[in-house]
């Protein structure tokens, strides 16, 4: 005969207000999960949902962590000391639940794309404070913030005409949870939506006007302003080029909430100079951090933001929702929410 199956093995990675621990230890009976977590032993959040710090445990911290790691069969965010050597410091893992969309590189990058865990992301989670910062990039040159902070600074009384939002035409490239969100907002501004994705056409009152992705420099020239909002594959490195770039509309503004790697910089960094683009609001770079003597940091029609867009207070809340979801799902051998597609990349 053979006794009762062991509890689950859930072990929280980062950082995670108490009231999100209780939560998600409520999610199923004891005799089913059991729920591992030891702040001591994770990185101090340097800001609310901060899932990116670094700790040097003592080395009887880290011999307490490893055998956290050794009893997990659930994780709750990645352990990010332990990428490359996951599937042996954690050998019964099946499945991780990620904090981020946007997995795709690191899972690659670190060889466990080709490992048998399942991962989780957390698609739609940051999709409205990214359209918050979207809308806020849109507001920020058309009302010409730039030239306000400049006159204050000066002590100067210079009255100006700004631009209404209203009637002017954004381009989303990339018509996905965080793009659909940016066309909401943009809608309810009173812009007209225009868009691409990768597979068929939405189906949403919120955008005017769809293009497929082979047409995209000519959904590019219709735009004022352009949301980049497609995750980093192969097929979107690059994806907005010098060439791109020079059939936009003169004075056109470019919003990155996508990743670096996606907009050519040298090339972004000329169309700025010239005048062909008349501002950019990135929220992500090539290189990050910046580094100190990029061109990026000192000009007047750029509008830096450090990889900090997606990230609100409201952020764990989010996470602990979809996470208790999909572990419903799990123990009820149900399909899981945003399952990473290796094939695609995201």
């Amino acid at each position: 005969m053979t006794g009762p199956a062991a509890p689950l093995q859930v072990l929280i990675a980062s950082y995670l207000e108490p009231e999100h621990v209780t939560r998600i230890r409520a999610a199923a009976p004891d005799a089913e999960v059991e729920v591992l977590y030891e702040p001591s032993l994770l990185p101090t959040p340097r800001y609310a949902a901060d899932h990116y710090n670094t700790i040097q445990r003592s080395r009887d911290g880290e011999r307490q962590w490893r055998e956290l790691l050794a009893r997990a069969d659930v994780l709750f965010d990645f352990d990010h000391g332990h990428f490359e050597d996951l599937p042996t410091v954690a050998p019964r893992v099946r499945w991780v639940q990620a904090t981020s969309a946007g997995i795709g590189q690191l899972l690659r990058r670190t060889g466990l794309d080709r490992s048998d865990i399942v991962f989780t992301t957390a698609s739609g989670v940051h999709a409205v404070p990214l359209a918050e910062f979207a809308a806020l990039a849109m507001l920020y040159f058309a009302k010409q913030v730039p030239r306000l902070l400049l006159q204050q600074r000066e002590h100067r009384w210079e009255r100006f005409a700004g631009r209404e939002l209203r009637g002017r035409t954004v381009a989303i490239v990339g018509l996905g949870k965080i793009g659909m969100e940016v066309a909401r907002v943009s809608r309810a501004l009173g812009l007209r939506v225009t868009g691409t994705r990768r597979g068929s056409p939405v189906a949403d009152a919120a955008v005017d006007a769809q293009r497929p992705l082979g047409e995209l420099r000519e959904l590019l020239a219709d735009a004022d302003f352009v949301v980049l909002a497609v995750p980093h594959t192969a097929e979107t490195e690059g994806l907005i080029g010098a060439a791109e770039l020079s059939v936009m509309r003169r004075g056109a503004v470019l919003v990155n909430i996508a990743r670096g790697k996606v907009v050519d910089e040298p090339g972004l960094i000329e169309a700025l100079r010239s005048g062909q683009l008349g501002g950019a609001a990135l929220d992500v770079f090539a290189q990050e951090p910046l580094p100190p003597e990029s061109p990026l940091w000192d000009m007047p029609n750029v509008l830096v933001n450090p990889h900090s867009a997606s990230t609100a207070d409201s952020e764990n809340a989010k996470l602990t929702d979809l996470f208790r979801e999909n572990l419903r799902r799990y123990l009820d051998g149900q399909p899981l929410l945003n399952v990473f597609d290796r094939a695609r990349g995201y």
